[in-house]
């Protein structure tokens, strides 16, 4: 099987802190919504939490959502957008990080 031939994966990725990993001051830590192909789910999350090493954040948690298949058999609605994203990852083989959410400790002082 292809890369081009395997499924992606939507991956919920949870991040905490690690110095010069990129995130606003102040956050501590982020959740990233990625999309990474593999032979099976395990394979992309291991593809991921690799790059995501690699790109210097700490790696708490991975959550997976399964492939756009799944998905949609669950009632999740894939726009345009989300659907090329995920074409894109198959066609290069690599994992895209769509969204980077950081989070703010609320009872932080200002």
């Amino acid at each position: 099987m292809s890369a081009k031939d395997q499924p992606v994966y939507t991956l919920l990725v949870e991040a905490g802190r690690k110095p010069g990993d990129g995130l606003p001051e102040g956050a501590t830590g982020a959740a990233l919504l990625c999309y990474a192909g593999g032979v099976d789910e395990a394979e992309a999350v291991r593809e991921t939490v690799a790059i995501l090493k690699q790109a210097g954040l700490s790696v708490l948690d991975v959550e997976g959502h399964g492939t756009p298949e799944e998905r949609r058999a669950q009632g999740h609605e894939i726009d345009e957008e989300e659907a090329g994203l995920m074409a894109r990852a198959a066609e290069e083989n690599a994992v895209i990080v769509a969204q980077v959410t950081p989070f703010f400790d609320e009872d932080a002082p200002d």
